[in-house]
């Protein structure tokens, strides 16, 4: 089965009956966990941003002697990290006819018309349906741009504006295995290599968001190494209602979180904390929403609009390990 394009009708929108089942995935891991569509917070502008500071590395002779003169005034310099919101904007048309012809269904496979069919229409508001199929479809968009996301803040509209996702983001610790380094390696560890630079970079600190993004194949593996292979002692959690299981590890207990959305050959250590959803909400109106747009003629159309981009705190506070082995 595929998708249409322009106005659906009862000719190319056919009604089936009997239980409706989801041919595609349509969890959002990341997005889930970090607020969704309806956490996060708002901006005022296309491009936000958001500061960093550090601290002096501690000294061993920073003893002052008594009775000496105030030292030498010392400050902290601060910085700043931004990203852009990204615009999402889809739209559904639907019929006259084919919002009325809820009984009307496409042939059923039986030798007669209706032959051994028992059963109603599971979609009786054809519009409210597309319009929850294209909310699904923009959540999946949006948490795909915030891993995979390549930032564009261009000068003019001829091009769209893009967040810069995880995976972009993280540049201090990052590792590339060049398409050798096996996570299931009984003698290395990898894993334990990534959350180390993570951890002394200041990140993975806050035990109930240490999480680790993996697609697959990366999870098998490190079932293979850790759980079945080291007997580390897997239990489960619930993080911001996305069920993930969890491990014991020398800094901390680690979330798993499966994500589809992440490379098959790559993993992301992640401070989730530090991550957040960011909307510009439209005056009047707020963030995603769902509005009827002009009558042109004998059907009804609506459009769905949001602005979104992530923001993911201290990017040395997580990490990414690339060009893992996937055979």
């Amino acid at each position: 089965m595929a998708g249409i394009t322009g106005q659906g009708t009862t000719f190319n929108l056919p009604n089936f009956v009997g239980e409706l089942f989801a041919v595609s995935r349509e969890d959002t891991p990341f997005l889930s966990a970090i607020g969704g569509l309806t956490g996060g917070r708002a901006a005022n502008a296309t491009l936000f941003q958001w500061s960093t500071y550090d601290l002096r590395a501690p000294e061993a002779t920073r003893q002052r002697v008594e009775g000496a003169p105030a030292p030498t005034a010392e400050e902290r310099v601060r910085g700043n990290v931004y990203n852009v919101v990204e615009i999402h904007q889809e739209s559904v048309e639907v019929s006259y006819s084919k919002l009325a012809a809820v009984g009307q269904y496409a042939a059923t496979g039986g030798h007669t018309a209706q032959a051994g069919i028992d059963g109603t229409n599971a979609v009786l508001d054809e519009m409210d349906w597309q319009v929850e199929q294209a909310l699904k479809q923009v959540a999946r968009d949006v948490n795909l741009s915030f891993i995979v996301g390549t930032f564009a803040n261009p000068a003019t509209n001829a091009t769209a504006r893009k967040t810069r996702g995880l995976l972009e983001a993280i540049t201090t610790n990052a590792i590339d295995g060049a398409g050798t380094a096996d996570l299931a390696d009984p003698n290395s560890d990898l894993l334990g290599d990534l959350m180390q630079d993570v951890w002394d970079s200041g990140g993975i600190r806050e035990n109930q968001t240490r999480t680790l993004l993996t697609n697959s194949t990366q999870k098998r593996k490190l079932t293979q190494r850790y759980i079945t292979g080291a007997n580390y002692r897997e239990t489960s959690r619930n993080i911001g209602g996305v069920n993930v299981t969890s491990i014991e590890t020398d800094f901390g207990t680690l979330n798993i979180m499966l994500e589809p959305a992440m490379p098959q050959d790559q993993i992301v250590v992640v401070s989730l904390e530090e991550c957040a959803p960011r909307f510009l909400p439209i005056p009047g109106k707020g963030f995603l929403l769902v509005e009827p747009l002009a009558k042109t003629g004998a059907s009804d159309k609506s459009q769905i609009y949001g602005e979104i981009g992530l923001e993911y705190g201290v990017e040395s506070h997580h990490g990414k390990y690339i060009g893992l082995a996937t055979s």
